[in-house]
C-alpha cells in the first residue's frame, strides 16, 4: 500500500473538483483556458487538503523510528538481573507502518510542486487572465495588451514594495539575508495577507454553516425567506432586462451606421454573435447590405468605443441569462416548499405535487424515491435530520473556537485538536489520527470555502449554480482559494501541534512545514500575528451571531432578509404576490396544453384514419364516388364533415391568437419582461411570448 493512498486521493480529488467545476461553471461556452485555469487552481488547493492529513500520520511514524533509533540499548547489569529483558519494555517503543505511509522524498517534492504552482496562478497567471475575460478586445493581441495595462499597477505596487525591501536590506549592515531567508520572507508576507481574509471568512462560517442548517428545519422560516429572495430577484431581473435593452439599441444604432464593406464591420459582426438569437434576427432584418459606407461621414463610432460595446454587451448578455435561469430556479423552490406545507397536514402520507418536474426523472430514484418516502423524508425525518447536524456543526465550532484561542499554550495542551492526536500518537492509531486530521481540516475548509461561495460583491464577483457564472468570477475564486489555502493548512497544524513553531518541541516537522521554512526570520509575526490574530474569530462570530454586518447593509440600503425589519415584510408580501401570479399563469399554460393534446388524441387520429382509408382503398373511393353523388344528405354531410375537419386541422396548428386578457397588445416578445414561465433554452420564457389558443379559456 506504499504510495498507494496517495495516489487514490489524488485522483479522487481532480473528479471532484472537475464535478464542482462543472456545476457554476459552463464548459461549452467558456473559454478552455478559463475552465483548465480554474480547474487546476481548485483542484491544487482541495489536493492540499485531502493530503495533509497522510503528511501527519507519516510524519508520526517517522518520529517513532527517530525515538527508537536515538533511545539508548539497555544495559545487561541493570536491566538484565533475572537473566531477561522486560516483556513491556520493547513493546513500549515498538513503531508500526501505517496503511497510507509515504516513502520518505516523495512529499517534499510533492509539497513544493504543489505549493509554488497554486502562488504562481494566484499572484501572475488568474490576475492575468481576469484582465483578459474581461477584455473586449477583438483580437488576441488586442486582449493581451488590456490585461498588461490593468496589471501594470496591481505587478507594480508588489514590486515597488519588494524593490524597497531589498534596498533597505541591502543598506543596512545589520542584516545579512540568503537566498532561503529571502524565499522564507516572501512565503511569510503570502501568508499574512492570507491569514487577514482566513480570520474573517472563518468567523463567519463557523456561526453561518450551523445557523442555516437549523434554520433548513423550518418550512415557514425557508418559506418566507424564498418570498424575500423573489422580490429582490425581480428587481434586478428587471434591472438586467432594462440594461439588456439599452445595449442593443446601441448596438442596433451602430449596427445600421457600419455597413458591410466598412473597415470596422467584422468588429460589429463578433459584436452581434454575442446577442441573443431574437435581437440578431431583428437587426438582421433591418440590415440594407447594398448600401456603401460614405467616408466623408464623421458619425462613425471608433474601434475604442466598439471595444467598450462589446464588453458591456458580453457582460449585459451574461447577467441577463443569469438572472433568467435563477428566476426559473426559486420558482421552482418557491413550488416546492409550498407543496411541503401543504402535504404536512395530508392524511394519505403521499407527497403531492402541484406541478410536474419539467425534467424527466431517473428510473431508479422512481423505484425508491416514492411519494410515500418522499413525504415521510421531507415532512418528518428532515426537519430532524437537519437540526442533528446543526446541533454537530455548531460543537464542532466551539471546539474550533475555543482551539484557536488556546492553541500557543503547550503546558498545558489546552486545544483540544492537539489532546486528541496526541492520546492518538501514544497508542500509534493511525486510522484514529488522519480521521481526526481529516474532519478537523476538512470542517474548516467548508466554513471558509463556503463563505467564498456565498460571498457577493455587487455584479463582479458572484458564484451562481447551474452553470452560470462568468469566467471573470471563476477566476477570482481560484485565486482566493490559492491565497487561503496555505495559511489554512498552517492554522490547522497550529491547532494540532504539529508545527514545532507552535509546540516549542524538537522534533521532526511535517514535510509541508519544512517547505514554508523558519518563520523565526521574522520573529513579530512569527510569535505575534499568527498566535494572537486567530483570536479574532470570537469578536467575528459574535458579531456573526447578531447579525451586526446584515443590519449594517440593511442601512446601507442593501436589503437583507432580517425577520424584524418592515421593509423585510413588505419584500416578502410581494414575493407571495409573484409567486401566486406565477402559479396562475404555470396552471393556465398546463391547463391549455393538457386541452391541446386531448384535442390531438381526439380528431389527430379520426383523421390519420381517414388518410389512411383514402390511401389503401383508392379503388373503392372511385367505384363509391358515383353512388355518394347521388344521395343529396351524404353529400352533405360530407362536406360539412371535410370542413370540420379542417377547422379542427387549423386549431390545432401552431396559429397564436391575442391575449385579450393582456394589457397591451405589442408583437416584441420582450415588451414584457415581467411575464415569466418556463424558461427556454434561447433565454426566453413561454410566458413572454403570444398566449396558447386555450390559455385563458
Amino acid at each position: 500500500m506504499s504510495g498507494a493512498a496517495l495516489g487514490i486521493e489524488i485522483i479522487f480529488v481532480f473528479f471532484l473538483a472537475l464535478f464542482i467545476l462543472h456545476r457554476y461553471g459552463d464548459f461549452k461556452k467558456q473559454h478552455r483556458l478559463v475552465i483548465i485555469a480554474t480547474l487546476l487552481a481548485w483542484y491544487l488547493c482541495f489536493l492540499i487538503v485531502f493530503i495533509l492529513p497522510l503528511d501527519v500520520s507519516t510524519t508520526i511514524y517517522n518520529r517513532c523510528k527517530l525515538a527508537v533509533n536515538s533511545s539508548p540499548p539497555e544495559s545487561s547489569s541493570n536491566n538484565n538481573v533475572n537473566g531477561s529483558y522486560p516483556t513491556s519494555a520493547p513493546r513500549k517503543h515498538k513503531c508500526f507502518k501505517p496503511w497510507s505511509y509515504i516513502p520518505d522524498g516523495i512529499m517534499p517534492i510533492f509539497w513544493r510542486v504543489v505549493y509554488w504552482t497554486s502562488q504562481f496562478l494566484t499572484w501572475i497567471l488568474l490576475p492575468f487572465m481576469q484582465s483578459y475575460a474581461r477584455s473586449g478586445g477583438f483580437s488576441i493581441t488586442g486582449k493581451i495588451k488590456t490585461a498588461l495595462i490593468e496589471n501594470a499597477i496591481y505587478y507594480g505596487t508588489y514590486l515597488l514594495i519588494f524593490g524597497a525591501f531589498l534596498i533597505y536590506v541591502a543598506v543596512n549592515p545589520n542584516f545579512n539575508l540568503q537566498w532561503n531567508q529571502l524565499q522564507t520572507i516572501g512565503i511569510a508576507a503570502a501568508n499574512t495577507w492570507g491569514l487577514f481574509l482566513l480570520v474573517l471568512l472563518l468567523g463567519y462560517g463557523l456561526v453561518e454553516i450551523p445557523r442555516s442548517h437549523w434554520n433548513g428545519a423550518k418550512r415557514g422560516y425557508l418559506l418566507m425567506k424564498t418570498y424575500f429572495k423573489v422580490a429582490k430577484l425581480m428587481t434586478e431581473k428587471a434591472d438586467a432586462e432594462e440594461n439588456l435593452e439599452d445595449i442593443m439599441e446601441e448596438v442596433r444604432k451602430v449596427n445600421e451606421s457600419i455597413k458591410y464593406n466598412h473597415p470596422l464591420r467584422k468588429c460589429v459582426d463578433t459584436i452581434l454573435k454575442k446577442c441573443p438569437t431574437e435581437y440578431q434576427e431583428r437587426m438582421g432584418r433591418n440590415m440594407d447590405d447594398y448600401e456603401d459606407f460614405d467616408d466623408r461621414q464623421n458619425n462613425y463610432p471608433s474601434e475604442k468605443s466598439l471595444v467598450k460595446l462589446h464588453k458591456q454587451v458580453i457582460y449585459s448578455v451574461q447577467r441577463h441569462r443569469r438572472t433568467q435561469v435563477q428566476w426559473r430556479i426559486l420558482l421552482e423552490q418557491a413550488f416546492y416548499l409550498e407543496d411541503v406545507a401543504k402535504n404536512e397536514t395530508s392524511a394519505t402520507r403521499q407527497f403531492v405535487h402541484t406541478f410536474q418536474f419539467q425534467e424527466p426523472e431517473n428510473r431508479i430514484t422512481r423505484y425508491f424515491y416514492t411519494p410515500t418516502v418522499e413525504w415521510y423524508w421531507e415532512c418528518l425525518l428532515r426537519p430532524w435530520f437537519y437540526r442533528i447536524l446543526a446541533i454537530v456543526l455548531a460543537t464542532f465550532s466551539v471546539i474550533v473556537v475555543w482551539s484557536e484561542c488556546t492553541f500557543f499554550s503547550t503546558k498545558p495542551v489546552l486545544s483540544l485538536f492537539a489532546v486528541f492526536i496526541q492520546l492518538a500518537e501514544r497508542t500509534y492509531n493511525y486510522i484514529y489520527i488522519e480521521m481526526a486530521c481529516f474532519l478537523t481540516i476538512f470542517f474548516l475548509s467548508i466554513c471558509v470555502y463556503s463563505t467564498v461561495f456565498r460571498i457577493r460583491v455587487f455584479n463582479y464577483y458572484y458564484l451562481a449554480s447551474h452553470h452560470q457564472t462568468d469566467a471573470y468570477s471563476l477566476l477570482f475564486s481560484g485565486m482566493l482559494f490559492c491565497r487561503l489555502t496555505p495559511p489554512l493548512c498552517l492554522n490547522f497544524l497550529g491547532l494540532t501541534h504539529m508545527d514545532s513553531s507552535i509546540s516549542h518541541k524538537n522534533t521532526q516537522a511535517t514535510a509541508y512545514t519544512s517547505i514554508m521554512g523558519s518563520m523565526r526570520v521574522l520573529s513579530f509575526i512569527a510569535d505575534g500575528f499568527y498566535i494572537y490574530y486567530p483570536m479574532l474569530v470570537v469578536i467575528l462570530c459574535i458579531a456573526t451571531y447578531f447579525s451586526l454586518g446584515t443590519r449594517c447593509l440593511n442601512l446601507l440600503g442593501f436589503q437583507q432578509f432580517m425577520g424584524d425589519n418592515e421593509m423585510t415584510s413588505d419584500f416578502i408580501d410581494e414575493g407571495k404576490e409573484l409567486i401566486r401570479r406565477e402559479k396562475r399563469k404555470r396552471q393556465r399554460q398546463e391547463e391549455g396544453e393538457n386541452r391541446r393534446r386531448e384535442w390531438k388524441e381526439r380528431y389527430g387520429n379520426s383523421r390519420e384514419d381517414s388518410t389512411r382509408n383514402r390511401n389503401v382503398h383508392p379503388d373503392q373511393k372511385e367505384s363509391s364516388f358515383s353512388d355518394t353523388n347521388a344521395s343529396r344528405p351524404v353529400s352533405k354531410y360530407t362536406r360539412s364533415n371535410g370542413r370540420t375537419e379542417r377547422d379542427r386541422i387549423e386549431l390545432l396548428q401552431d396559429a397564436e391568437p391575442l391575449d385579450f386578457n393582456a394589457d397591451s397588445v405589442s408583437d416584441d416578445p420582450l415588451d414584457h419582461p415581467l411575464d415569466s414561465g418556463r424558461y427556454q433554452p434561447g433565454g426566453r420564457y413561454l410566458s413572454m411570448s403570444r398566449s396558447r389558443i386555450f390559455d385563458d379559456v
